[in-house]
């Protein structure tokens, strides 16, 4: 199982990565979709690591392909997210320290569906993800978001 540790710096133990993530609201703008993570049950937005040879908006969009089985659109880049203090160790013994780019992205097509990746899904509230077992900092990026500022970074 993936372990998110948290302790002063300790991301320095971790390899530099880049991840992306995408907040997909419904029709009226009040609910966004969340999915939740195989490895460790939290709620997320769906997303993950960029590969070599993509760039940011097209990684974004393959990883909510990949996870949920919907075509999307980047719209608008959100904010650029990195918590020092933060360090995920994988079940390999790999660690590492990510720096994630937060999109809002619009439905294209598809069916929403479950990956090896996820166990469940659905759109929630801000209210609702107040109870919610939530991973990192997902629902400040919600947040940001919904305040529709421009390009945040924390």
């Amino acid at each position: 199982m993936t372990q998110v540790l948290y302790g002063p710096r300790l991301g320095k133990e971790g390899v530099l990565r880049l991840g992306c993530s995408a907040i997909i609201f419904d029709a009226k703008r009040e609910k966004v979709l969340l999915t939740q993570r195989a490895d460790n049950g939290r709620w997320c937005l769906p997303g993950g690591q960029v590969e070599s040879g993509e760039s940011v908006a097209e990684a974004c969009e393959r990883e909510v392909w990949e996870e949920t089985g919907l075509k999307v659109r980047v719209t608008r880049l959100v904010g650029v997210y990195s918590n020092p203090d933060q360090l995920v160790i994988y079940k390999d013994g790999n660690k590492a320290f990510f720096v994630v780019l937060s999109f809002e992205a619009e439905i294209l097509e598809g069916e929403l569906g479950l990956s090896n990746e996820t166990t469940d899904y659905g759109y929630f509230t801000m209210q609702e993800m107040e109870s919610m077992p939530m991973h990192g900092q997902h629902k400040d990026r919600v947040e940001d978001a919904l305040r529709g500022e421009n390009v945040l970074i924390q």
